[in-house]
């Protein structure tokens, strides 16, 4: 048993929540954000500002009707599966031949596992990363030994549960969206606090709603929390952070906060009561929906991406002649919802607790 735990330890295998549920799902995101997202915005602006270059064919594949194009947004996007296995290969310290072979099993992970693709990649790449270093430079023929074992390990995988994975992911958002639909209310309230809270979490609310496909208003309601954990602790730590720290929570991220909410878990009540209001109202009263890239869903105000994903909806559900028209009401939402109220609300309530001693000066202090 010493022996293989030396061996384990020499091979860089560590079996822990923090190696696979923080390091390999925030790589995922990152993944997810460098392909898919930043391809569909590309494909967005390109659409929107009629700039050539972007609405460009650069590749056709095939011939006649079958014939798939792609401009440069398309070709971006299409590296989805091989970016979240290199960017998990890259988090989980692989050599370079395990983290270059996980190009390929990326790509069948992703292929074979439809709509929920992302979470077959995750799964399947971890496998193949960790079964790589576990040969990685073992023999005197490294070079084919590794890539060999880890492109058979992985895809062979991919084959036999990259379907039945992608399928069970795509079941589960599908019920949450199901749900959401059916009741927008508190449905809203649950989503919008549980995506919320993961993204301020060291943990990555983008790779879940990527992984379960959240889109519609159930997407819409996981924007709404990620916006009032973002902005919400921007705002009411002002007093502590200025400007410097606003920027940061609310266009960075929340999770800086996540030493302070161990402190003083206290602290995260304004931003997550903020978020059981604006579910609700994104779900029932304004209708706000994330119809483009289900990963924009957990982004929050992070880059304004939540923001530019439901435009991007706008865009694709005009295209498809399911909306007529971007409307004054659609915009008035979506800054009420992403910005005003998470602003608004987490300062009222983080005044009340700040007053009954609850929180108190430099809680929400960062070290910047």
């Amino acid at each position: 048993m010493g022996k293989v735990k030396s061996f384990l330890q020499r091979k860089d295998i560590i079996f822990s929540m923090k190696r696979y549920g923080i390091d390999a799902l925030g790589a995922m995101a990152q993944g997810l954000f460098c392909t898919l997202l930043v391809g569909t915005i590309l494909n967005t602006i390109g659409q929107q500002f009629g700039i050539g270059f972007l609405n460009e064919v650069l590749v056709t594949l095939g011939k006649g009707e079958g014939a798939v194009t792609y401009t440069i947004g398309g070709l971006i996007s299409a590296m989805v599966g091989p970016g979240i296995a290199v960017a998990i290969g890259f988090a989980l310290k692989c050599p370079p031949l395990v983290l270059f072979s996980l190009i390929p099993v990326g790509f069948a992970a992703n292929a074979l596992g439809g709509a929920g693709g992302p979470l077959a990649v995750y799964v399947v790449a971890v496998i193949a990363a960790e079964c790589g270093k576990l040969v990685s430079k073992e023999t005197k023929i490294d070079i084919l030994v590794t890539p060999i074992v880890t492109n058979l390990v992985g895809i062979g995988l991919a084959s036999l549960i990259a379907a039945p994975i992608g399928a069970a992911a795509s079941a589960v958002g599908t019920a949450i969206m199901w749900a959401t639909d059916l009741q927008p209310f508190f449905m809203g309230m649950l989503v919008s606090a549980i995506i919320g809270i993961a993204l301020t979490l060291p943990i990555s609310s983008a790779a879940i709603c990527a992984a379960l496909g959240l889109t519609g208003l159930a997407g819409g309601a996981a924007v709404a929390g990620c916006c009032a954990q973002m902005v919400g602790f921007a705002v009411m730590s002002f007093k502590e952070n200025k400007w410097g720290g606003l920027v940061a929570q609310g266009v960075g991220t929340s999770m800086l906060q996540m030493p302070n909410s161990v402190k003083n878990p206290r602290i995260w009540i304004p931003p997550t009561v903020a978020s059981l209001i604006t579910g609700p109202l994104a779900t029932c009263v304004f209708r706000l929906q994330m119809n483009g890239a289900a990963v924009s869903s957990g982004m929050g105000t992070c880059g304004f991406v939540g923001q530019i994903g439901v435009y991007t909806g706008w865009v694709n559900d005009m295209a498809a002649g399911t909306k007529a028209a971007i409307t004054p009401m659609d915009w008035i939402g979506l800054v009420l919802i992403c910005f005003v109220l998470p602003a608004i609300l987490s300062w009222v309530f983080c005044e009340i607790l700040r007053k009954v001693g609850w929180i108190k000066e430099n809680d929400l202090k960062l070290d910047l």
